[in-house]
């Protein structure tokens, strides 16, 4: 009695089961997926699908930007001493916050650090374009006593005495266009320069001695369009590789013992007064490349003795007193490319032939009025300033000038055909036919009379 109904609830039970599932079969949006918990994640399906293939955005890493802007120090970093940051700040010279690190180029001051620890120091400073609230002081530049080079470029500020630390601590010194008024001692106490340049800037020394005699390292020195007076030392540091005194107003002979700067590769003292001869003992410079004594009132000969000097690129002789002939010698150094010789008295024919003067850069040789060409060796196109030589080796006298009717032949600075000839009988021509007119005619009224007076006695 109990197995039917029993099995009537059974099957009845199972319909009701099986209802909801047809329902969500044929009913999508009516029955979804299951709601999802609180703490489960907001879409799962996605992460599960991506999973292997890119990280979840909680592990993503961080913006390079965020990084880049404010970077870890690496172990081995270390900053400027703060002291030297304060002395710059307090010489009103715009820094970044570390300028080892980030180096400033504010305003264009650049600096160069050391790499000590655990902080670092400047080694080098360059001013440039200075503002007018940038001053010198005594106590900041204390400070900065491990600077080795020290540059001011267009800083017209007050000079101040360096500190004693600071002025043994440079080894490369320029100024230019900047302190306004430097004096030869101020300059001396800077002992241990290798290297000291200033230009555009008055100095008030009675020589280049007051400056240089107590530099015993100084290798290169050039102090130039600085009013400097005085005379040539006798005697320099023989580590002296390059001298530029150009510009100023020293005078006197150049000292034969100038032989004995044996390293000199440079030397320039154009634009000043030296005066006479150039001395014989300069040909034992065997190093020198660079050789200007231009604008000067150097007399007598160019020496033999320069052409012992094998490497030399640049003689600028220009602008003087000089007299003689020129040396043949100049046709035998190969490393030659810049000779000036214009201006001076020098006199007689020209050694030089075309391949030498067109294998230099530059060659002047205008402004010497007894100095003429070969015309058989070189053209007057080369407008070389001087007059073609005659057949005694004189300068020829340049032609009239020409009228400007006729034409005008610009490519050369005298002509090297019998112009003057020319000239002469063209000018001379139109006065002959008129004197040729007047005797034909004289002639004819003699010859009419003679013949008047025969018919007249014919008659008779």
């Amino acid at each position: 009695m109990e197995g039917p109904p029993l099995l009537l609830t059974l099957l009845l039970l199972s319909l009701l089961s099986a209802t909801p599932t047809t329902f969500s079969a044929t009913s999508p949006r009516a029955v979804v997926s299951p709601t999802p918990s609180p703490i489960s994640s907001p879409t799962p399906p996605r992460n599960n699908s991506s999973s292997s293939s890119s990280p979840s955005p909680s592990l993503s890493p961080s913006p390079p930007s965020s990084s880049s802007s404010s970077p870890s120090p690496s172990p081995g970093s270390s900053t400027l001493d703060p002291k030297q940051l304060r002395a710059l700040q307090s010489l009103n010279i715009p820094t970044s916050k570390d300028p080892c690190t980030q180096p400033a180029l504010l305003r264009n001051n650049i600096t160069l650090c050391d790499s000590s620890k655990p902080f670092r120091h400047l080694l080098s400073l360059r001013l440039l374009n200075c503002s007018d609230d940038v001053a010198l002081s005594f106590t900041a530049l204390r400070s900065l006593s491990t600077l080795q080079s020290l540059r001011f470029e267009n800083c017209p500020i007050a000079p101040i005495a360096f500190p004693p630390e600071l002025a043994l601590s440079l080894r490369s010194f320029t100024a230019i266009s900047s302190l306004r008024r430097l004096t030869g001692v101020w300059l001396s106490r800077l002992q241990n320069l290798t290297d000291l340049t200033v230009s555009n800037v008055m100095v008030n020394a009675s020589g280049p001695f007051v400056i240089l005699g107590n530099m015993k390292k100084i290798r290169s020195v050039s102090v130039s369009r600085a009013n400097l007076t005085g005379f040539f030392p006798r005697h320099l540091s023989p580590n002296l590789t390059h001298i530029d005194f150009s510009g100023n107003k020293l005078r006197g002979r150049i000292p034969s013992s100038i032989n004995r700067l044996e390293n000199l590769q440079s030397l320039n003292l154009s634009s000043n007064s030296f005066n006479g001869e150039i001395p014989t003992t300069i040909g034992d410079l065997i190093s020198l490349h660079n050789l200007s004594l231009a604008s000067n009132s150097l007399s007598g000969a160019v020496p033999e003795s320069i052409s012992a000097i094998p490497s030399l690129v640049h003689v600028d002789l220009s602008s003087n007193q000089l007299n003689g002939t020129i040396p043949r010698y100049f046709t035998g150094m190969k490393t030659l490319k810049y000779l000036n010789l214009a201006n001076n008295n020098f006199r007689g024919v020209m050694p030089f032939n075309a391949s030498f003067i067109s294998r230099l850069a530059v060659f002047k040789v205008g402004g010497n009025d007894n100095l003429c060409y070969n015309r058989s060796i070189l053209s007057s196109k080369m407008k070389l300033g001087i007059a073609p030589c005659d057949k005694h080796g004189f300068p020829m006298s340049p032609p009239p000038a020409k009228d400007s009717s006729q034409n005008d032949n610009t490519d050369s600075d005298y002509n090297d055909t019998d112009s003057e000839n020319t000239t002469h009988k063209e000018h001379h021509r139109g006065p002959n036919k008129v004197v040729l007119g007047v005797a034909i005619a004289l002639s004819s009224i003699v010859f009419l009379i003679i013949f008047l007076v025969l018919i007249s006695k014919c008659c008779r």
